[in-house]
């Protein structure tokens, strides 16, 4: 039996290693969506990114006969465990070959790390935030994948499962159909919320118009968000680079916000599917993959809805409605037929019932896992 060796990741050599290992577990794979490697070096940078100036993470690699097999990244998030008054440790971006030792060997030293900074309990895949891909896909994988989710082989949840962990949460992926033609109900709901309130939908053509919205987009999301899952609020600086990052693969026709006079209430994202392209791409931006990538996202007949949120005093009011409908008819008027609902959590009834309302169907499943830590010796 060939002995396996777990190792802290340190040099560049061995980062590489750990960045491009799922390339090679999902080589025969020919629907394997990788990542997009320039994003995975600034994840992984402990200079670059500022997310560990708030988390403490260690990255190790498995080793069978001197060949990586398995990676891991082990994280405390120390601001959302101070919002959250929680001892919680995490696990994510885990990989590996069907091979259960090399599985068991990975997750044992991860819950070791945890336990060393005095964790109590652990919990993952998650990462940095709700904005990484977060659980194991548990079911649907007869549909295509996400470039939003994990994109995890069918045998790692059972693995999860044989080494004592349980359901955390799950969180649902729906697909709902977009008509040619909205259909006469949606115009006449979008006519009596329109009478009956002062919220002004505010609709963009141009990336210089959306450009002021961006930041304060994001400060409502803080807002919003504050009750999901996960979620860490971005502090200035992190919202200056989302900002930076993501404004340039915006389409604004499919971002639509609303004002109650001055103030902004509410915010709904959607960006074309840009998952064949990065397929296309083999993952890389450079020299041509960027081109590749807006390439699909313009012939895709896919919508992803990225990011959404009303102000809490401004729900029920109906401005999820006349917002969704403003994205359907955009969406329409472009010949999409699908809008993907990204990620949903399971309790999410109010959302989930909107999916449904307009036809929309749960494809795919993900699970978060936990497991109660024993006490630090």
């Amino acid at each position: 039996m060939s002995e396996i060796v777990v190792k802290e990741v340190i040099t560049k050599k061995e980062l590489r290693d750990f960045i491009y290992l799922p390339s090679r577990i999902h080589k025969d794979e020919p629907n394997w969506l990788p990542p997009l490697y320039a994003d995975e070096w600034l994840l992984f940078n402990k200079e670059k990114n500022k997310s560990y100036k708030y988390a403490d993470a260690v990255f190790y690699l498995a080793f069978k006969d001197g060949k990586p097999v398995g990676r891991i990244m082990g994280l405390v998030n120390n601001r959302y465990n101070s919002i959250k008054n929680e001892k919680h440790g995490r696990f994510c971006f885990m990989e590996c070959y069907n091979d259960r030792e090399v599985f068991h060997a990975l997750l044992s030293q991860v819950e070791e790390w945890n336990i060393s900074k005095g964790m109590v309990k652990i919990v993952g895949p998650l990462g940095f935030s709700d904005k990484d891909p977060q659980g194991f896909q548990i079911d649907g994988y007869e549909y295509p994948l996400l470039f939003t989710a994990a994109t995890n082989s069918p045998y790692m949840p059972a693995m999860m499962e044989s080494e004592g962990y349980s359901k955390e949460v799950d969180l649902v992926n729906y697909l709902i159909p977009i008509p040619d033609q909205l259909p006469l109900v949606y115009n006449k709901a979008f006519e009596r919320f329109s009478r009956n309130s002062d919220i002004k939908i505010i609709e963009f053509t141009s990336k210089k118009q959306l450009k002021p919205y961006i930041i304060p987009v994001l400060e409502l999301m803080n807002e919003t968000f504050s009750e999901i899952y996960g979620y860490v609020p971005l502090n200035d600086a992190e919202k200056e680079e989302f900002a930076q990052r993501y404004l340039p693969i915006l389409d604004p026709q499919y971002v639509k916000a609303a004002k109650s006079g001055n103030e902004l209430v509410g915010f709904i994202v959607a960006l074309p599917d840009m998952t064949s392209g990065i397929i296309a791409a083999g993952g890389r931006l450079f020299p041509f993959g960027i081109f590749k990538i807006l390439k699909e996202m313009k012939k895709s007949k896919k919508l992803m809805l990225m990011l959404g949120g009303i102000k809490k005093e401004y729900r029920a009011k109906g401005i999820d409605v006349l917002m969704g409908i403003r994205l359907l008819d955009s969406a329409s008027k472009n010949k999409k037929d699908l809008l993907d609902s990204h990620l949903i959590l399971e309790e999410n009834t109010r959302m989930r019932a909107e999916c449904e309302r307009m036809s929309g169907k749960v494809i795919k499943r993900f699970r978060i896992y936990q497991k109660n830590l024993p006490p630090k010796t």
